[in-house]
């Protein structure tokens, strides 16, 4: 049997767990997956050393970015990212890591193009945001960051004024707020300045609905939540893990 699993923080209501699992009863396939929650990437050696049976990991919040100092190498997708959310043990137990979110977000995006213009705001600047921002860039897509402090690169939530929300018609959450079961949390943008040109675009996926698109969809804006671009990511993971 061969083992795969995901390294996370709190990941009781992943949705990887349960998609690779009933993928792998549908196609009759011997692998088990499963949840490695540890509260500090210190623990990542151990659960290498105590499953030398781990064929792949999936790796999520807060640890896309802790994870690459111990691994082997990278591919240059990853590397220039700068985050990683899918590693490959290799046959000599050396590990690889991959980016697979970025083109889960490009496949899950495309369904929506084109908006009017390529303007995207990205909230907040963690592990996923880089994935999306790369993404973005390989589009095209003029990008400006949002998070708590600005500085020369990043605007601040309290500078999003009517003029920047509407001159940015792809608005992507890349921060927790409002995933399960703190569903009341949402971005602090001026959703009054969403209009019908807008999409939303959540990374979320739990629950289906976050404040942050409900709050989009009641100003007439596009919304998607994360799923799509989970499954997407997913099945490019598992083609890394079967090459």
């Amino acid at each position: 049997m061969s083992k795969f699993g995901l390294i996370g923080k709190n990941i009781d209501y992943s949705f990887s767990k349960s998609y690779f699992t009933e993928k792998f009863k549908a196609e009759n396939l011997d692998h088990a997956y499963e949840n490695f929650d540890i509260s500090n990437i210190s623990e990542f050696h151990n659960i290498i050393a105590q499953n030398l049976d781990l064929k792949g990991l999936n790796v999520t919040i807060p640890y896309k970015e802790e994870v690459i100092p111990f691994l082997d190498e990278m591919d240059n997708t990853a590397q220039n990212i700068g985050a990683v959310n899918t590693v490959k043990v290799l046959p000599n137990i050396q590990l690889k890591g991959f980016n697979t979110d970025y083109w889960g977000f490009q496949k899950a995006l495309e369904e929506f193009l084109p908006l009017e213009r390529k303007t995207a705001l990205i909230l907040g600047t963690g592990g996923a945001s880089k994935s999306i921002a790369y993404a973005l860039r390989a589009m095209n897509f003029e990008i400006k960051f949002v998070s708590r402090k600005a500085n020369k690169k990043v605007l601040s939530y309290s500078q999003l004024n009517q003029e920047v929300i509407e001159h940015h018609l792809l608005i992507v959450n890349c921060t927790p707020l409002g995933t399960f079961p703190n569903i009341k949390d949402h971005p602090s943008i001026p959703y009054e300045y969403i209009g019908s040109n807008h999409l939303l675009f959540d990374l979320i996926y739990n629950p289906s609905e976050t404040e942050f698109l409900r709050r989009g969809k009641l100003k007439g804006a596009k919304t998607s939540n994360g799923l799509t671009m989970l499954k997407f990511q997913a099945e490019k993971a598992w083609e890394i893990w079967n090459s």
